[in-house]
């Protein structure tokens, strides 16, 4: 521990001439590395970073980022560690485990501050201790950075928007070492940037605020349908779902196979669900053979689509010192937004169908997200995203081919598109399909904020 810790400090000393605070760092040889290296996804486990900093402060986060321009060292930084392509975990990397910074404050104007490394379930506890909610993902061990950086698709964001939609500032240290302020009126142009422009580009953040709401009761349910329902569904939801009020927000879940699983699951903002789900059910034109309402609070709901227990563990991580249960993830990923009418369900439920050991989700958006804020996310007039997941069930370089399969079936179908939170590695022309007419923009304002590349990553901005 001594060894590790004073590489580091003495690094760090050496430029900052003033420092005597500590950085944990654990590399290659220490007993606590084969943990602490760890990301989501098992399928990465074979990957060596060059050490993880166990972060605690903005300075940590400052001596890092100087200590990789001093080197040449790759340099990420990992919250939840559930990046698609395992870029957080990256190979010879100087991981920046940012888990340390996991305060929540929850001001009295509504507003909470919140570090960068907390995970979304602790978000939750904390909002609903105060008494307030806010829009963001559904698994329990996603880390609010990453969320936000690329947008934030959540179960009520049709009524409140994007988790980046309710940014007030963050703060972020740049690859020159500065911790900045950034909003509104202070480095805007990076501030819209932070909002869409995903992770792992301009620098690391350590805290945001965010604007939040009164906690209110919500209706969670889900409608399982006979799979041979599923043209019909992918019928009709599209204009359903458009025209349900903005407190209606689900998503449609199909899996493989000759008979898939097929369900819509969401969240109404309220207590009165049921002439909406009635609605739909008439406009399928097949009753479903399983129906569930429930009115819950805002943390139980949470808790609901997390599929775990606050209570119990099984919301917190398994790996990386986490001291939970809940399990890792093994499969790969994929993404297209849909940009238009479903005009050939058939085609698409057989695209679905196809993909073997696939589960499929298309998630509604419109409402509140179409009416956002200026941001980098370049989709608000999407009138959904589709998510495709494939298990390693078949091997990963066979799953990857059935996934590039759907992807650009999917393209045919809706065009080019794709969520940054779903990074895909093979994904053609991703800078385009990610950012679309943001990308640009983006562009220029990361050669001003990094003009020497200290982020660079495979499909980084810079």
């Amino acid at each position: 521990m001594l060894r590790r810790r004073a590489l580091l400090q003495t690094a760090a000393l050496a430029w900052l001439g003033k420092s005597t605070m500590d950085v944990q760092l654990i590399r290659p040889g220490d007993a606590a590395y084969r943990d602490a290296k760890l990301g989501y996804f098992t399928q990465y486990d074979g990957q060596r970073p060059s050490a993880i900093a166990r972060i605690t402060s903005p300075a940590d986060v400052q001596r890092c980022i100087e200590i990789a321009r001093r080197d040449g060292t790759r340099i990420t930084a990992r919250c939840g560690g559930h990046s698609y392509p395992g870029y957080s975990t990256a190979d010879g990397a100087l991981v920046v485990d940012v888990r340390g910074l996991n305060r929540v404050d929850v001001r009295p104007d509504g507003t909470a501050e919140v570090g960068a490394g907390v995970l979304l379930m602790d978000l939750y506890v904390a909002l609903a201790n105060a008494g307030r909610m806010m829009p963001a993902g559904t698994c329990a061990t996603v880390g609010i950075s990453g969320l936000t950086l690329g947008g934030g698709i959540g179960v009520t964001a049709r009524q409140f928007g994007l988790t980046c939609d309710r940014l007030v500032s963050a703060k972020i240290v740049t690859p020159d070492g500065v911790h900045r302020t950034v909003s509104a009126t202070e480095h805007a142009d990076l501030f819209w940037a932070l909002r869409g422009g995903g992770g792992g580009n301009f620098g690391i953040v350590t805290s945001f605020v965010f604007r939040t709401e009164p906690a209110r009761n919500l209706t969670t349910f889900s409608l399982t349908f006979p799979s041979a329902a599923l043209p019909a569904l992918l019928s009709v939801w599209p204009d359903w779902q458009a025209k349900a009020p903005d407190a209606m927000t689900t998503t449609v879940g199909v899996g493989s196979g000759r008979n898939p699983h097929v369900e819509v699951s969401g969240c109404f903002v309220g207590t009165n669900a049921k002439p909406l789900l009635d609605d739909l059910v008439r406009r399928v034109g097949s009753p479903p053979t399983a129906r569930r309402e429930q009115e819950q609070t805002f943390l139980s709901a949470m808790e609901r689509f997390a599929w775990c227990k606050t209570t119990d563990g099984s919301c917190k991580p398994s790996w990386n010192g986490g001291g939970g249960t809940q399990g890792r993830g093994s499969y790969v990923a994929t993404s297209r937004m849909l940009t238009r009418p479903i005009t050939d369900p058939q085609r698409l439920a057989e695209i679905f169908k196809n993909t073997p050991n696939s589960y499929n989700m298309i998630d509604a958006m419109g409402g509140a997200v179409g009416r956002g804020p200026a941001s980098a996310f370049p989709h608000r007039s999407a009138l959904a995203s589709i998510q495709v997941e494939l298990s390693l069930q078949a091997g990963e370089a066979n799953a990857r081919r059935a996934m590039g399969v759907a992807r650009d079936e999917l393209a045919k179908m809706f065009g080019a598109t794709g969520y940054v939170n779903y990074l895909d590695p093979q994904m053609p022309d991703w800078a385009g399909t990610y950012y679309g007419s943001s990308l640009g923009r983006l562009k220029e304002i990361a050669r001003k904020y990094d003009p020497d590349r200290v982020f660079a990553f495979p499909q980084g901005l810079v």
